[in-house]
């Protein structure tokens, strides 16, 4: 068995309470002005700029599980900010596209949310350590290889 070293256990701790911290700061500072949280937003910026899409699509766009995305889509197709429709090439399937509701919503959640991401990184990080830490993290970003 391989064991970390301890400045990668120290980084993996850092990175976990960093984002932790991070994503609670943006979906808290939503939630007090009546949002839904950011995972919206993700799929409803998803939508706007891909357009309709299959939610397998959107969970592979997304890296959410398809248990949580499902439920997720429920939600936001009853808010009335997505609309099912069926899948022509595929009659079990749908797709997936943005109602005028949910390109509003998306449009109102962007200055909150951006707003809470600049306090919440931008704001503590220098511009020079913030381009160090996206170089540092993009090979985190995507999946590792097999």
């Amino acid at each position: 068995m391989v064991m970390p070293a301890a400045t990668t256990l120290l980084a993996w701790t850092r990175l976990l309470r960093a984002a932790d911290l991070a994503s609670r700061h943006c979906a808290d500072t939503l939630r007090k002005l009546g949002l839904p949280p950011p995972e919206w937003y993700d799929v409803l910026l998803a939508l706007e700029r891909g357009g309709a899409r299959r939610p397998r699509d959107l969970q592979a766009a997304l890296g959410l599980e398809q248990y949580a995305l499902s439920r997720l889509l429920d939600r936001m197709v009853k808010a009335g900010l997505l609309e099912r429709t069926p899948c022509p090439d595929d009659a079990r399937g749908h797709t997936l596209k943005l109602t005028i509701e949910g390109l509003a919503m998306r449009a109102a959640m962007w200055p909150v949310y951006a707003e809470a991401i600049e306090e919440a990184l931008g704001a503590r990080v220098g511009e020079e350590d913030r381009a160090a830490l996206a170089r540092l993290l993009a090979p985190l970003a995507e999946p590792a290889s097999a």
